[in-house]
């Protein structure tokens, strides 16, 4: 698997200069956007651009995400909007983005969230990124054929590709990027992305507005 050959070179060097490193956008919603919680239009809107080959975004779902869920998402106070930003491996994080947005909104959070539950497989050596990422599409009921559909047709392609020159046009330069209400909302020093004090402090701060 290369999907790196399928992206238009346009997007893959913007995606050179613009994403360094894996480690900030308006806050208006844009097409094609991937949300939980509160509907469009709530008083405060968290966007987090991430990636599902960032291990910096690993290690923010694993640590914060649960309660930031449970505080903010489930409760309806916010509208959470999960944007996608490929990182090295590229063609790991594209070939994981394509198959999330194949699944479905249904299950795309679900995907999503595995794929970066499982980094730690590929990045171990325990499986290629390949062999884990098919493992994740027959998870999901995918076959081999539908996978492989899904991760080559230029239709998906085009959209991620306008999804990516957004971001970047936003000034998005690497993930996980965290913003409240189109505000950068950072934890100096943190390896995993903005945490929930942090996040905490601006919501409730807009909350009381």
């Amino acid at each position: 698997m290369n999907l790196m050959k399928t992206l238009t070179g346009s997007v893959l060097a913007l995606l050179a200069l613009t994403l360094a490193a894996c480690g900030g956008g308006a806050g208006k919603a844009a097409e094609g956007d991937m949300a939980l919680g509160a509907a469009e239009g709530a008083k405060v809107t968290v966007i987090e651009y991430a990636s599902p080959s960032c291990p910096h975004c690993a290690l923010w779902q694993k640590n914060t995400w649960p309660a930031f869920k449970a505080r903010y998402v489930d409760t309806n106070k916010v509208r959470y909007i999960f944007r996608e930003l490929p990182t090295p491996p590229q063609d790991v994080a594209t070939a994981g983005i394509l198959l999330a947005r194949c699944a479905g909104p249904d299950k795309y959070f679900d995907v999503m969230h595995e794929l970066l539950a499982s980094q730690d497989e590929w990045r171990s050596g325990a499986l290629s990124p390949n062999a884990s990422l098919v493992k994740t599409a027959q998870a999901f009921g995918f076959s081999q054929e539908q996978y492989t559909a899904c991760i080559t047709n230029p239709d998906n392609i085009a959209a991620l590709e306008k999804r990516i020159s957004a971001a970047t046009a936003a000034g998005v330069t690497g993930t996980p990027t965290f913003k409240v209400n189109g505000k950068d909302v950072i934890t100096p020093g943190s390896d995993e992305g903005t945490k929930l004090p942090d996040l905490a402090q601006a919501i409730d701060a807009e909350l009381a507005k």
